[in-house]
């Protein structure tokens, strides 16, 4: 590719530059957001380039040129061999090229419609009962009563793993995140993980073998069923799948859900309009994503010099593609900041990524939240804040660590 001699390197074009510290969380940052995202649709942050427009953002997530970097976050802290890295390195996520296309074309056809619709009865149920616990005190912390144990039953259902055994992939799902977090001291821990990680494949192991022979109406089964001409996944593609689907489907649905009911207790008015109107709760996933996504950065590598946007970004270069301020874009969202769930017109959210990368497991994740919000919003009149509400970082997965309520049954 022949780059144009009047492009202007990124580095050397008069961005912004943002100044951030890593650890800081995205109330600290989004002010200092919003004023770059005024001036231009790039600044120049800690780690890079970021990029904070709308529409430059959605064309990055949908550029193949621009690659995932591997194992970023075991990268991060200086582990880039071992058991651990190998293991990261296998996953979905890692894979490029048609090694990847090849491998979601597979899972795709097991990740249906259908296949969330199926899961509606066990959704209700437990966020019903997680709400009926706590129902006579009038207050929680919406964390840990509520977000934290909603996602492991429903993947386990999901997979088919019988009731019992879910204290187990819990168990499991919290070791191996641990490894995915950019404020550990991932090579201290390096073992347990991976012993956590041989465990929840073992399981897995067990029950291919037995899928295999006994085929019923799960997610697994439904793998196992996957064919495009003639191609079929294997047992390390299923337990990495099953693994996969594990940790994303547990931590960014826990954090997300404290998020979205904080951003929706922080505007009654759209609290008691949900309350009023049920069938807004899509749109309530959608709007609280948006303001308040737990997800708020991609990150991307440039591998080659490559002109984009009207700036060469040089061969190597780090791109954060942030989320955040992407979806409170004012170019494309009238009145971005406010949340609004009778919002119509606006485009896609990025929270879910986009292009090739996009989350395979969006649609279940938004039908998680959605339930939830609808039958907590039903159930919790005037919900109100009890004191601060602290966030872990912006960088890597966030979202808030407590989150005390009081409502009104």
């Amino acid at each position: 590719m022949t780059i144009s001699t009047t492009v202007q390197n990124v580095f050397d074009a008069g961005l912004p530059t943002l100044t951030y510290d890593l650890a800081a969380t995205p109330a600290d940052v989004w002010p200092s957001l919003q004023d770059a995202q005024r001036a231009a649709p790039i600044a120049i942050g800690p780690l890079g380039p970021e990029v904070l427009s709308y529409e430059m953002a959605r064309a990055i997530l949908r550029d193949t040129r621009f690659k995932i970097p591997p194992g970023i976050n075991l990268a991060a802290q200086g582990v880039t061999s071992g058991p651990l890295f190998d293991k990261v390195m296998s996953g979905l996520l890692c894979l490029e090229g048609a090694e990847h296309q090849r491998l979601r074309k597979l899972v795709s056809k097991a990740f249906t419609p259908r296949a969330t619709d199926r899961l509606q009865g066990t959704i209700v149920e437990v966020v019903s009962d997680l709400a009926d616990r706590v129902a006579d005190a009038g207050r929680c912390d919406v964390v840990a009563d509520i977000a934290r144990p909603y996602p492991i039953p429903i993947i386990c259902a999901l997979l088919g793993a019988p009731r019992e055994d879910w204290r187990l992939f819990s168990e499991w799902a919290e070791e191996v995140i641990r490894g995915f977090s950019f404020s550990t001291d991932i090579a201290a821990i390096q073992d347990e993980v991976m012993r956590a990680w041989l465990e929840l494949d073992d399981y897995v192991d067990a029950m291919v073998e037995h899928r295999r022979a006994h085929l019923t109406d799960d997610l697994l089964s439904d793998l196992i069923r996957a064919e495009d001409d003639g191609d079929r996944l294997t047992k390390a593609e299923l337990k990495m799948l099953a693994a996969s689907l594990l940790m994303a489907g547990t931590d960014t649905t826990r954090n997300q859900l404290a998020a979205s009911v904080q951003a929706l207790c922080a505007q009654p008015d759209q609290w008691a309009l949900l309350a009023d109107q049920p069938d807004l709760a899509m749109r309530a996933v959608d709007e609280t994503m948006r303001l308040s996504p737990v997800v708020c950065g991609t990150p991307r590598i440039v591998p080659t010099d490559m002109e984009f946007g009207g700036f060469l970004f040089p061969a190597n270069t780090f791109v954060f593609v942030n989320i955040l301020a992407a979806n409170r874009d004012p170019a494309v969202y009238a009145d971005a900041g406010r949340l609004d769930l009778e919002r119509e017109g606006a485009p896609a959210i990025l929270t879910f990524s986009g292009g090739v990368h996009y989350c395979l497991g969006a649609n279940l994740a938004r039908r998680e939240l959605a339930e939830a919000l609808r039958i907590l919003a039903a159930r919790w009149s005037n919900p109100r804040c009890r004191g601060d509400v602290p966030w872990k970082p912006m960088l890597g997965l966030t979202g808030p660590t407590v989150l005390e309520l009081e409502f009104d049954a």
